[in-house]
């Protein structure tokens, strides 16, 4: 029996007037998957409607259909994803699954969003080929990455990443949690929202309204005779009490917090509450991170001055070593736009005793900063230059995001 029996009076269903708005959409959404692009942007404006793909982080537009097709596009989107097609004054939040001509499925997160001229419709492509890659495809260096594994090789303690929304911190989350996923452990992950499947994984996804929270997954996770947890975010002093005590009682916690580096992410947690013995017992490694762009092959070098690379933050062994960069030029491969891909840059820095010692006096930021540096850890700055030195991004997209 049709779920929906009175679509047909719809418009954007699958009525053979339709067609073209059917079409429409399958070309759009097939066009962003092939191109590798995250978002989709559908956005209503008066005297114009135009679609937008991001790829590689970058808004990119790539379509204006008929103004006319706007009301008709949104709706076909919401049945697809099961929202209410006749709410059109409140967001709303949904999935829907796109078949691709080659077999392939992609699934896709749908946002709402009422606006002056219509509504604004943001789909995000989830590419489950994400949740698989390894710790080596993600741009640790090998220092970095060895720091990473130690950490998660322990059997308790708390394993954090941080950085902006989209720097890559869940897909660096799914990475570990794959290393670990083994037939002799029980992972438990609590997600806003769960993003990608992850087979062998107990993913259970935040719902507020229901009052399933973090902290309240994360209770009865504890029930559930766990050895891995996972919560997707520590948002407030009950989450980041409760993940603390499950550190310090033989779980491995990784969680994630919002904050500009990994020294930060300390004196956050001392902010939002936490004590401060705590915080030093059972914090083992921080990770802060962006995402950079990388350069196509057809990149072309570039001399720099001297001053110009002290100023970006050069050392002087680097300037005396080299003073030659590369830039994005632009061909065929990469659309003309000089890149292709992303790639991750990181500050991983584990807590050592002199750290602990920091935490425990109330230490700032700054002291930490310090003393990371004096350990030889590299902050978000360093490790772009040094990809930048290395031809693999351009000095300009360090620059954006460190």
């Amino acid at each position: 029996m049709d779920k929906h029996p009175d679509r047909h009076q719809f418009p954007g269903t699958a009525h053979p007037d339709d067609a073209p708005v059917v079409r429409l959409l399958h070309k759009l959404l097939a066009d962003a998957a092939g191109m590798g692009a995250s978002d989709v942007h559908v956005e209503p404006f008066e005297h114009f409607f135009r679609v937008r793909f991001r790829i590689d982080g970058v808004l990119h537009e790539m379509a204006q259909p008929p103004l006319s097709l706007k009301d008709k596009l949104a709706a076909r989107i919401k049945i697809l994803s099961r929202l209410d097609i006749a709410e059109k004054r409140l967001p709303q939040d949904g999935k829907m699954r796109l078949a691709l001509e080659d077999g392939r499925e992609v699934d896709l997160r749908v946002s709402t969003l009422p606006t002056q001229f219509g509504e604004k419709i943001v789909l995000r492509l989830l590419h489950g080929g994400q949740a698989g890659l390894g710790i080596d495809q993600l741009g640790y260096e090998p220092q970095q990455r060895q720091a990473l594994l130690r950490a998660i090789g322990k059997p308790h303690g708390m394993v954090l990443m941080t950085g902006p929304t989209g720097s890559g911190k869940t897909v660096s989350l799914y990475a570990c949690l794959q290393l670990l996923n083994r037939p002799g452990v029980n992972i438990a992950t609590a997600e806003d929202p769960v993003e990608i499947n992850l087979p062998g994984v107990n993913q259970v996804g935040i719902n507020e309204r229901a009052g399933l929270s973090f902290a309240v997954a994360l209770r009865a996770f504890l029930r559930q005779d766990p050895d891995v947890l996972m919560v997707g975010e520590i948002r407030d002093l009950e989450t980041a009490d409760i993940a603390v005590k499950a550190s310090q009682t033989g779980h491995l916690v990784f969680s994630t917090l919002h904050t500009n580096d990994a020294p930060a992410t300390l004196v956050r947690l001392l902010n939002m509450g936490v004590p401060a013995f705590n915080v030093a017992s059972s914090v083992s490694l921080i990770v802060a991170q962006r995402l950079v762009r990388r350069l196509c092959v057809c990149r072309e070098e570039v001399r720099a001055s001297p001053d110009s690379l002290q100023r970006a933050g050069f050392s002087e062994a680097d300037i005396a070593s080299s003073a030659s960069l590369f830039q994005a030029r632009g061909c065929d491969q990469c659309n003309r736009s000089g890149y292709r891909g992303r790639t991750g840059i990181y500050q991983v820095m584990p807590i050592s005793a002199a750290m602990e010692s920091l935490i425990l006096a109330h230490g700032s930021t700054q002291d930490i900063a310090r003393q990371a540096r004096s350990e030889g850890i590299a902050d978000l700055r360093r490790a772009g230059l040094a990809k930048a030195l290395r031809g693999e991004t351009s000095l300009r997209e360090v620059l954006a995001n460190t």
